[in-house]
């Protein structure tokens, strides 16, 4: 007898290709925007999945800090070649020569912040309308206020408490000129769920999500991988562990993991067992309680 049963992964496939073709209905200019990392990898592969045998109606947009694991941009241009893709890279770095922002200075400064107006600068630059982009709910609490289809204002800015209501799965997206929408269509993921997504149509990562030795310090308990951008300080001590990283982003605050998974079914296992939260390593989310939330308000992802 044939088997008419859905799993949860297929609706939530099909929730999020649903989102993204009504967002290539509803807005003019939409982009994805792609980190690199695991949700961004996933969005990119919906999108190819929902628009195919066509090939991917947006451009991916990459704001590039300057400050990206090798691994990342290797895997972003093989993966762009390979779909034959359009991509966009907003660089922090010619942010910061144009006087655009301003680098900061001390022991713990970040590019993180810059990238927001960096952000917002290409967004403006290329009109787009809505940017899609792979945070879900789970990941981080001002993450979990996101709508589907979430406002901003004519300045990027986003107020929690003033978010349209969505129901069933009408999703508004009327703007005034100047303003646009993020677009979140793996909102009711979890982490895993991407990954047994992931296992499920073997998608491929960058390596640096798996097992591997590296040399790295440990910097206010976070394990950051030595690099051109991350140097032992005075007192620091460099050490070999075997890592992988559960986030992707900018290498001078993305923490690592002590692992011994190097497949994606130990690395399931691993975060079923988990007791610490995704972003936990994340230095960025370290500043204040309230970190992401008031970045997200000033215009970040």
């Amino acid at each position: 007898m044939q088997d008419y049963s859905v799993t949860h992964l297929k609706q939530l496939e099909s929730e999020a290709i649903y989102i993204l073709r009504e967002t290539a209905a509803q807005f003019e200019r939409p982009v994805l925007m792609f980190s690199g990392g695991k949700d961004s990898i996933v969005m990119t592969h919906l999108a190819a999945k929902a628009f195919w045998p066509a090939k991917i109606p947006f451009p991916l947009l990459h704001v590039d800090t300057g400050h990206n694991f090798p691994e990342t941009i290797q895997y972003r241009d093989d993966l762009v070649e390979g779909l034959g893709a359009s991509l966009v890279v907003a660089s922090v770095e010619k942010a910061i020569a144009e006087g655009r922002v301003v680098e900061e200075k001390g022991p713990n400064a970040s590019r993180n912040m810059l990238q927001i107006q960096t952000l917002l600068d290409a967004l403006e630059e290329g009109q787009y309308d809505a940017a899609m982009g792979g945070a879900r709910r789970d990941e981080e609490k001002a993450r979990a206020k996101e709508r589907f289809f979430s406002h901003r204002d004519e300045f990027g800015q986003w107020d929690p408490k003033n978010q349209r209501p969505e129901l069933w799965n009408l999703f508004n997206g009327r703007m005034a000129h100047g303003e646009h929408f993020r677009v979140f269509p793996l909102s009711n993921w979890t982490e895993m769920d991407v990954w047994q997504y992931m296992k499920a149509e073997n998608i491929e990562l960058p390596s640096l999500y798996y097992s591997h030795e590296r040399e790295v310090v440990v910097r206010n308990g976070t394990i950051l991988a030595v690099s051109e951008f991350v140097q032992p300080r005075d007192g620091e001590t460099v050490e070999k562990k075997r890592i992988r990283f559960r986030t992707m982003g900018d290498a001078t605050i993305t923490g690592a993991v002590e692992s011994d998974a190097d497949t994606m079914d130990k690395i399931i296992e691993e975060v079923a067992a988990a007791r610490q939260t995704e972003r936990g390593n994340r230095a960025d989310d370290k500043r204040s309680e309230s970190a992401m939330e008031d970045r997200k308000k000033a215009g970040y992802f």
